[in-house]
């Protein structure tokens, strides 16, 4: 990128993100009552910048500095006036946690099976670990800034919570007292801010805050603009040569521990561009022969990584911390604060951590949390969040050779049931709310078109901002979520907005209809999955779908879908209809005597001839037997039966290599 080129010109609203069984976990994040829309009296597309140029100017911050920092928190971004997953208010991030809780948030249980293991007993989350995040007598700083934001303005905390201009005024007078409290001058050279702008960004944490630093100058050199949320146009001009002061950075060290290839053992495997910390998840025997939290493996020896998942926490990071400590409790390799995007290993990524509730996925991936809830859209994450959760995920790439693309980075919603029993229970989280274009765009691979009409595939990619499907269920069954930018794209059974939905024969085995539910993946699409197109019909395209014809909008004005090419499975000639599995398990014959044969059980969708599904990957059918404590128990069973997966519906799904032929799509 050069100059002041924008990452991203869509405006893009910060949404935040599991499973959320109505009001069983979400914590709701409510903008206050008086909150004023952002369109109100229209005010000038450049009202923000002045505010930005006026906060630099009266507090003698350098406005590049105060720019950055801005853009490192909300994108430049108001959201109405709502906060953050983490109490965060405004451009500026200032946060208020005792105001924006409405209610005390909680971890959900959900009805998944975390292990998805059948040779073992389904592992639910003990209702003694429900937990509420009950806040302290006194916030941590980090928690608080907007209270003293309001008494080094003399602004009220109501005007920095619902004024951006006041917002940036507060951010302003926060940086240059903490540039007063190190001692450095005011004004001058943006590159005598960088400690200054780390300790904004890190107030509990000096690796954080040194992370978070590195990033609001990387941003600062190249340059951006954008178009923000309520229509007001930001930039911050390029200084292609700003270095920090060479002796604040040497002040603050390197943002983290040196990584660790090991892991384990207090060895953390994080790029050193983020700030990482250990809090190791217990492997520990308890009870009658049960065992937590994870199982000791050895890969990428013993079975491939070849997935990478994204979750959402369900839980603030206090309360996530404590459960991940739990030997009763399941296990994820990483969690990432919202606030300033740290990082906190639990399990090493050699070792399989019982987290996305299919132990074929398991055995195969890495999960990565985030601080975050799914049904509560206006509880929006940190670009710091995104940005450090990129950064971890391009070096998992890199580690374990793991393609960048929705095939391979999943959401937990994208896992597949292990059999038709299971699919109604399984998580819908990171949900429609989870902004999948700018993660990509992040991670260096944004979705775009790579072939014509005829290319054979589409991969699915809305504008975020302007794409705001009707929601229900966020707080209470059957009520109006509000309206928010979303990744998904709805499917219908005929090219009519008034057609119904298709229908999910495993998510709703009684054969009632798919709904608009937060929670219902039935009929939905998101963000960069890649369909094989079946028909179009003017505005309207249409692509196979769990067995069956799906029609989205995808008018050529404002498209909802971008034209690509890459290999398809079909049925082979002369099979009427072929299976498809929610694992690739070996065949019986594999099984070694001692290990429970694992069946591989026929999911309630059927592909018939003449269906084409996007291919993701190829492997070979395996298992990991881990029953016990004891590691010498355990066995990786090694079949001769070979599988796709595929993109099947919302969820991913497998087919076994001799149903299918492949081929390029188009051709």
């Amino acid at each position: 990128m050069r100059g002041s080129a924008p990452e991203d010109a869509r405006r893009i609203h910060r949404p935040a993100l599991r499973r959320s069984t109505a009001v069983a976990a979400a914590v709701l994040l409510l903008p206050l009552s008086g909150a004023p829309s952002a369109s109100a009296g229209q005010p000038p597309a450049d009202r923000l910048q002045r505010a930005f140029t006026d906060a630099a100017a009266r507090f003698h911050v350098p406005r590049g500095v105060l720019l950055g920092v801005s853009y490192l928190e909300s994108r430049w971004d108001g959201h109405r006036g709502a906060p953050s997953v983490s109490g965060g208010y405004g451009p500026m991030h200032l946060t208020d946690a005792r105001t924006a809780l409405s209610r005390l948030p909680e971890f959900s249980e959900g009805d998944e099976d975390a292990r998805g293991d059948g040779s073992r007993a389904r592992k639910r989350v003990p209702k003694s670990t429900m937990q509420r995040a009950l806040l302290p007598a006194k916030l941590p700083a980090r928690l608080r800034t907007l209270a003293t934001a309001a008494k080094l303005t003399g602004l009220s905390p109501e005007k920095l919570r619902t004024d951006p201009a006041a917002n940036v005024l507060g951010g302003a007078a926060l940086l240059a007292a903490e540039q007063r409290r190190l001692g450095l001058p005011a004004g001058g050279d943006p590159a005598r801010w960088y400690a200054a702008v780390a300790g904004y960004g890190g107030q509990d944490n000096a690796r954080g805050g040194k992370a978070f630093a590195d990033e609001v100058y990387q941003v600062m050199r190249r340059g951006q603009a954008r178009t923000n949320d309520a229509g007001q146009r930001v930039t911050l001009a390029a200084a292609p040569g700003l270095v920090p002061d060479a002796a604040q950075q040497k002040r603050l060290g390197r943002p983290a521990v040196k990584a660790s290839a090991a892991g384990g053992d207090g060895g953390l495997e994080c790029p050193w561009s983020v700030a990482c910390m250990s809090v190791p998840a217990p492997y520990e025997e308890f009870g009658d022969k049960d065992y937590g939290n994870h199982d000791l493996a050895n890969r990428p020896k013993d079975q491939k990584v070849n997935a990478i998942v994204i979750h959402d926490t369900e839980g603030s990071w206090d309360v996530t911390l404590k459960l991940i400590k739990d030997p009763k409790y399941v296990s994820w390799h990483y969690t990432i604060r919202s606030s300033d995007g740290l990082i906190a290993q639990h399990v090493p990524t050699k070792d399989v951590a019982w987290h996305a509730g299919n132990w074929y996925i398991n055995s195969h991936s890495i999960g990565v949390e985030h601080e975050g809830f799914l049904a509560a859209p206006d509880a929006w994450y940190t670009e710091a969040m995104y940005r450090a959760s990129a950064h971890l995920v391009k070096y998992l790439s890199r580690k374990y050779d793991v393609p960048l693309d929705r095939q391979h980075i999943l959401g937990h919603d994208n896992v597949p049931g292990t059999t038709t029993s299971t699919i109604p229970g399984m998580h819908t989280d990171p949900g429609p709310y989870w902004d999948w274009a700018h993660y990509f765009t992040l991670l260096g691979r944004p979705f775009h078109a790579n072939a014509g009409p005829n290319g054979g595939l589409v991969t699915i990619r809305p504008d975020y901002a302007r794409n705001s499907p009707r929601y229900t269920g966020c707080a209470k069954p059957g009520d109006l979520c509000a309206p928010h930018g979303s990744t998904a794209v709805r499917l219908h059974i005929a090219p009519d907005e008034n057609a119904p939905l298709v229908k999910d024969g495993g998510l709703h085995p009684d054969g009632s209809d798919s709904t608009d539910g937060v929670n219902d993946t039935g009929a939905r699409v998101t963000t960069g999955q890649r369909f094989a197109v079946a028909s179009r019909a003017g505005d309207w395209t249409a692509v196979w779908y769990l067995g069956q014809l799906a029609w989205f909008r995808n008018p050529q004005d404002a498209p909802t879908a971008v034209n690509t090419q890459g290999l398809i499975a079909t049925p082979k000639a002369g099979r009427p209809e072929i299976p498809v599995y929610g694992r690739a398990y070996p065949e019986k014959a594999a099984y070694p005597a001692g290990v429970p044969y694992q069946a591989v059980s026929a999911l309630p969708y059927k592909i018939t001839a003449g269906q084409k599904y996007a291919v993701g990957d190829r492997m070979a059918g395996d298992y990991f037997y881990a029953p016990t404590f004891d590691t010498t128990k355990h066995r990786i069973v090694r079949g001769k039966d070979v599988y796709y997966e595929i993109q099947l519906g919302h969820r991913v799904g497998y087919v076994r290599a001799a149903d299918v032929d492949v081929q390029r799509s188009g051709s």
